[in-house]
């Protein structure tokens, strides 16, 4: 039998159950095929006397053995090359002037179209059709922040036509380009600032809907987070009407398994309204892995990304992020508080 190291039981059991984990830690050569492989290969498995161990390609190869055409041994890792083509079509995209297709994107990483984009979304979280469309939001937004001239950023930014962006500049800014240049200058947002069972909280809205809703200790700390985020917009106290709204949302604290249909003027990327969308199928009483949202959403792999959009949401309540819990049942980090989150579990649980 021939044998380049010792063969252990470790290895063989590696290469019998087709351990990808094992990958990069040694390789096996198979003596009646004269090739070389990783321990993963499908290849059909070759009988033990067949098989000896090498710590290299190199050492493989001085042996005689030539790379298996099957798992290519002497190139990097299949997840390895998957997340190199991934990462240079998100570069692309960002460098165009225009969008890529999706056809130049697979045909650029050497894949199929169907299994591109299969493995784009799977390792972003978004399609590459999302993902050009929020990096021209972004860049927009970048582009008014650094005082260009309105139309100028609407084309710097990879809009074909001002109109294309016009149509769907609320989405975009959630306000006019200009407005949102000037730090929402202009745009009314009535809110009002009040205690509930879990201490202060303030409730902020656009004509659109409830665009804010935050908890906390201090009121008036509040309050400055509403004036940072919309530094120059008209902020406005709420009328009889608004009022109303205010005890709708209090109500939803006190009862948060209560069935309370607010209108909300939710923005955010493509990605995080899929996040949030997930959050509200949550039922009460129930709660949801941050493993388990990145799977519901299509994204098995993004589950750091879905804790980021967790935490960027401002509906607290609404929007129920304090229904997402660590994977042993823990209750992981809320922006408001871990005290209120377990609160309004409990309430939930005892509803």
């Amino acid at each position: 039998m021939l044998t380049a190291t010792p063969i252990d039981d470790r290895r063989w059991a590696a290469v019998v159950s087709r351990d990808r984990t094992a990958d990069g830690e040694f390789f096996y050569s198979v003596r009646t095929t004269g090739v070389y492989c990783r321990p993963s290969c499908a290849a059909r498995q070759p009988r033990r006397e067949n098989v000896a161990f090498h710590e290299t390609t190199a050492e493989a190869e001085a042996a005689g053995f030539r790379a298996c055409r099957r798992c290519r041994p002497n190139e990097a890792p299949l997840a390895e090359r998957y997340a190199e083509a991934i990462t240079a079509a998100c570069r692309a995209i960002e460098a165009a002037e225009t969008p890529p297709t999706l056809g130049e994107l697979a045909r650029g990483a050497a894949l199929s179209p169907y299994h591109f984009h299969r493995l784009f979304k799977a390792a972003t979280g978004v399609t590459p059709k999302a993902y050009a469309a929020a990096h021209r939001d972004r860049r927009l937004r970048e582009e008014l922040a650094a005082d260009a001239p309105v139309t100028a950023a609407i084309y710097e930014a990879g809009f074909g036509s001002s109109s294309r962006f016009y149509e769907r500049s609320d989405a975009v800014l959630g306000m006019t380009a200009r407005r949102y240049r000037r730090g929402g200058e202009t745009a009314q947002i009535r809110f009002a600032v009040g205690e509930c069972s879990l201490g202060a909280i303030l409730v902020a809205a656009t004509d659109k809907g409830v665009c804010a809703i935050l908890l906390g200790d201090d009121p008036d700390r509040l309050v400055r987070d509403l004036q940072d985020r919309f530094s120059r917009a008209e902020l406005m106290g709420g009328d009889a009407d608004f009022e109303a709204l205010v005890a709708q949302v209090v109500g939803l604290v006190e009862r948060p398994a209560a069935s309370v249909d607010l209108p909300l003027d939710v923005r955010g990327t493509a990605f995080q309204q899929r996040v949030w969308q997930a959050l509200r199928e949550i039922r009460a009483g129930e709660t949801a892995s941050y493993a388990q949202i990145a799977a519901r959403i299509g994204a098995p792999k993004a589950v750091r990304a879905v804790a980021q959009a967790c935490a960027a949401n401002n509906l607290a309540i609404a929007i129920p992020c304090h229904r997402v819990v660590r994977t042993d049942g823990a209750l992981s980090g809320y922006a408001w508080g871990v005290e209120r989150k377990r609160a309004l579990l409990e309430r939930e649980a005892a509803a």
